[in-house]
């Protein structure tokens, strides 16, 4: 393992972004190695899923009023990720106040806005509380863009007080989904100068006057031109994937996930992601080992395997989101998804309890879609590794989420019982100081024979899973 791991966390592989040349390396590293321990190509002779990424870069974009055009970065910005290459001409501009719709609150109750231009501000009023949180809550721009969107906003306007801004990005973030069934409102950023060219004395200082005395909702006459053009580009990434073929049951499936990629470089300095996801990385390789020798000594499983490492984790569980919705494997035939994501350090709630900091893991998931889940987990522990289970984040109520933060959860989704195990996060999560040499590979090793001896269990059982338990907890 360790030597597995200062390979995959070393500084060749440069944090392995999503997508970069050092996951590039990785994934070859991680192929090579289910290629030397007999794993067969998961994906019609291939060890790859190649799936491609999306990224816009602004060609060009113009916002004018009543003839008088503004300048990018001093007075306006575009969403750079979301619009798209088109043309827009108004004569009527609609003002719908910070633009929330939550519950009792909705401020464009009355107003006609579908096809339409609106102005709203950025944030919320004075002690307004969302009904939920995140970047789904109204308050948030996302929030807002979505319920400009539901009420038929053609464009949409956002007055910020933080103009004039040094730079602006050209490229937007890479995104999984190049294709949508939808398109969201064109969206700019403008200022206050903006805003009072629209709305005249109205908004002026409109950010202040609305925290005093509030504007009512109105049509404002004035003729809008907005303009925006971007190019695609498309990059490929991999899932990589090997198959060790079962017996009698071959044609049903165990699968054995962790995602390879991490945040890459940042100016320059390396993030190594040892622990995040390194170590759930190196874990299906040895896995991957284990099963093959197992299968060679005559003690193979009787349903397939799949090892599986998945890229694009941190950026929005892309792999796995891909695998799931195009999987080389009926996910009706996918008996589990053991996903490993974290596994190599002692977490912050551990490491100063003496008792358990070198004999625990957490297990999240196994109260959810099977009930046999949980009975095997305990019975292959008890008789193997006798770690402490630590199940703390199955509560519906964690306020981490955690059950819906790594892979496992695109395949709980479409109805396939998961585990995911984990470590808890500590001090050098998502920093440059996660390093393979802070791992303690004594109990990095010890969970992942808990998870061999699960997995084999589950592999060689007569009958799959049951599936009786419905996925009711509220979405990510």
């Amino acid at each position: 393992m360790k030597k597995h791991l200062f390979i995959i966390a070393g500084p060749e592989m440069e944090g392995r972004n999503t997508p970069s040349p050092g996951l590039e390396r990785a994934a070859d590293y991680i192929e090579n190695h289910f290629k030397a321990v007999g794993l067969t190509p998961g994906n019609n002779g291939s060890y790859r899923q190649q799936f491609p990424l999306y990224r816009d870069s602004v060609t060009s974009t113009s916002l004018k009023v009543n003839g008088t055009a503004f300048e990018l970065t001093q007075d306006f910005q575009p969403n750079a990720n979301m619009n798209h290459t088109a043309d827009f001409r108004f004569s009527e501009v609609v003002f719908a106040g910070y633009g929330i719709v939550d519950g009792a609150t909705d401020d464009y109750r009355d107003l006609d806005v579908k096809g339409r231009v609106v102005l709203i501000l950025d944030g919320a009023p004075a002690g307004f509380k969302p009904s939920q949180t995140g970047w789904t809550a109204a308050s948030n721009i996302f929030g807002k863009m979505r319920n400009a969107q539901a009420k038929g906003a053609a464009a949409v306007l956002i007055v910020y007080g933080n103009f004039p801004r040094k730079t602006f990005i050209a490229n937007s973030n890479y995104t999984l989904t190049g294709y949508t069934p939808s398109i969201m409102p064109q969206t700019y950023f403008v200022s206050e100068g903006v805003a009072a060219s629209i709305m005249g004395a109205d908004g002026k200082d409109i950010i202040n006057k609305m925290k005093t005395a509030p504007l009512a909702s109105k049509v404002y006459k004035a003729n809008i031109d907005l303009g925006f053009a971007k190019k695609t580009s498309i990059e490929y990434t991999s899932n990589v994937l090997g198959v060790l073929e079962g017996t009698d049951k071959k044609d049903e499936y165990v699968i054995i996930t962790a995602h390879y990629d991490h945040e890459g470089k940042r100016d320059g300095v390396i993030y190594y992601g040892a622990d995040d996801d390194g170590s759930g990385t190196t874990t299906v390789l040895e896995l991957a080992e284990a099963f093959s020798l197992a299968k060679k000594a005559g003690k193979g499983p009787r349903r397939s395997i799949i090892f599986m490492t998945v890229a694009g984790e941190e950026k929005g569980l892309w792999g796995s989101a891909y695998y799931a919705n195009n999987p080389i494997f009926p996910l009706e035939k996918t008996t589990v998804d053991l996903n490993i994501d974290m596994v190599g350090r002692v977490g912050e709630e551990y490491q100063n309890n003496a008792k358990d900091s070198a004999n625990y893991v957490y297990i999240i998931g196994d109260d959810k879609l099977s009930s046999d889940l949980e009975p095997i987990t305990n019975k292959v522990n008890n008789q193997y590794t006798k770690l402490k289970l630590d199940r703390k984040y199955n509560d519906p109520n964690d306020k981490n989420r955690f059950y819906y933060r790594s892979d496992h959860y695109n395949f709980a989704e479409k109805g396939v019982p998961v585990i995911f195990y984990f470590n808890g996060v500590h001090a050098d999560y998502h920093r440059p100081t996660d390093t393979p040499d802070k791992i303690n590979y004594p109990l990095m090793a010890k969970r992942a024979k808990l998870i061999y001896h699960t997995a084999l269990e589950m592999a060689n059982r007569d009958e799959m899973l049951k599936r009786d338990r419905k996925l009711d907890m509220p979405g990510r």
